[in-house]
């Protein structure tokens, strides 16, 4: 007979067997759960990839409102897309969604350059030479009137540049600047004069971070004017004033549109921001844009366009990041004025219907589209004069990409920036 003992070893060994057992069945178990779990990740990581390509790929009105649908026909494969207008460029909105799981992408979206637009200059046929004078170097093509280009000696001095002048390939301009793009300066138009009576004002709190995941935030400053002080305002804010307006160095702004008759930057202000005015924009010294901002004088109102000249200044040791353009959308008796003052560097494109005018240093990493040149000294003022500038189209990284508003561009949309993702 069997010893009592031996029937309590046999109930430990089963007991012992029973409990691997069931570790090996939960721990099979949590490794299916974590296999879906990953499976089911890379999935909606490709899902979401695809739904990105779809936005690059499609029409600029085709996913103005979010639209849903399954990859491969399947409900429990789908995603989300839409295309935000946003100002100059769009802001990309892409979802994928498995089951209870959603991962998301917003990105800025933005067209290629097409070299075969693309100049360092690109000045009207005027019928005038293009004047060089000081220490100014122009590299890159450019179109100019079929007078050409020589030196000159201005306010004491001689060129002293390369002897080339132009050191690229010159081509003869048109009698105006190729256009804007027609469908975006109409977004635009409907942006700037949108209703916005019954938006409220300022938040009271320090701080207002918008998604693009949500509706787009408006805020309506009204007729008073004011000066923003000791706030950041980030992502989906569009913020209007029906008068003058500044823009505080304490003030933070990231990727948000400003709308207002006027627009003053305080000097030492640092911020990536849109800014469209009616009348005047001047940003002082020492102020930062960081990339893509733009700076823009914006005309539909033939009425007012005749009251008042159209300007934006950079003053001294200004560092900008992005596009400064003026439109009207019909000529002016006073054409509108971008001012580029002493050391001031400006990466990206500059677009006027006007004049461009430049002080000392200046300097341009990019492309300069233009009517008329502007020096002026405290007795004399000279047309189609550049004096101690430079203006450098190949400083201007090969990744640069720009607003299909402008006339450089290819039909090419490329991820501009990455704004929110999970």
């Amino acid at each position: 007979m069997l010893k009592a003992s031996a029937l309590y070893m046999v109930i430990i060994i089963a007991l012992v067997i029973g409990i691997l057992c069931s570790s090996l069945i939960v721990t099979a178990y949590f490794y299916r759960l974590q296999y879906q779990k990953t499976f089911r990740h890379e999935q909606l990581q490709n899902n979401v990839a695809s739904a990105v390509n779809i936005l690059l790929g499609g029409t600029d009105t085709s996913y103005a409102a979010p639209k849903t649908f399954s990859l491969f026909n399947q409900d429990a494969d789908s995603v989300s897309t839409q295309r935000i207008f946003w100002g100059t460029i769009d802001i990309g909105v892409a979802k994928a969604m498995i089951q209870q799981d959603t991962i998301y992408r917003t990105f800025a979206i933005a067209n290629t350059i097409d070299s075969s637009k693309w100049a360092a200059v690109y000045l009207d046929d005027n019928s005038r030479p293009l004047s060089l004078s000081g220490n100014t170097s122009i590299v890159g093509d450019a179109y100019l009137s079929p007078a050409g280009v020589d030196q000159a000696y201005v306010n004491n001095q001689a060129y002293t540049g390369d002897k080339r002048l132009i050191i690229g390939v010159k081509h003869n301009s048109e009698k105006t600047l190729p256009p804007l793009n027609v469908g975006r300066l109409q977004e635009l138009q409907q942006l700037i004069q949108q209703n916005r009576k019954n938006e409220p004002g300022l938040p009271s709190t320090d701080s207002l971070i918008n998604s693009f995941l949500l509706p787009t935030k408006i805020i309506n400053l009204g007729k008073s004017v004011n000066t923003l002080k000791h706030i950041k305002l980030s992502g989906n804010i569009i913020l209007f004033s029906d008068t003058a307006l500044t823009l505080d160095s304490t003030t933070q702004l990231n990727n948000v549109i400003v709308v207002a008759q006027s627009i003053t930057v305080n000097s030492g202000f640092h911020g990536a921001c849109q800014l469209f005015a009616h009348d005047t924009i001047g940003v002082q010294q020492r102020c930062r844009f960081d990339y893509p901002s733009v700076l823009a004088i914006m005309r539909f109102d033939p009425a007012s366009i005749l009251k008042k000249g159209a300007k934006i200044s950079l003053y001294n040791n200004v560092v900008f990041n992005g596009c400064i353009f003026t439109y009207e959308q019909q000529a002016s008796t006073l054409p509108p004025l971008i001012h580029i003052g002493k050391k001031v560097t400006v990466k990206g494109l500059v677009y006027s219907q006007g004049y461009v005018e430049f002080q000392d240093k200046a300097e341009i990493d990019g492309s300069v589209f233009t009517d008329r040149f502007l020096y002026q000294t405290s007795f004399t003022r000279y047309e189609n004069y550049v004096v101690n500038t430079t203006i450098n189209e190949k400083l201007l990284s090969t990744y640069y990409l720009t607003s299909v508003l402008f006339p450089v561009t290819t039909k090419k949309k490329r991820i501009l920036q990455w704004l929110e993702s999970n």
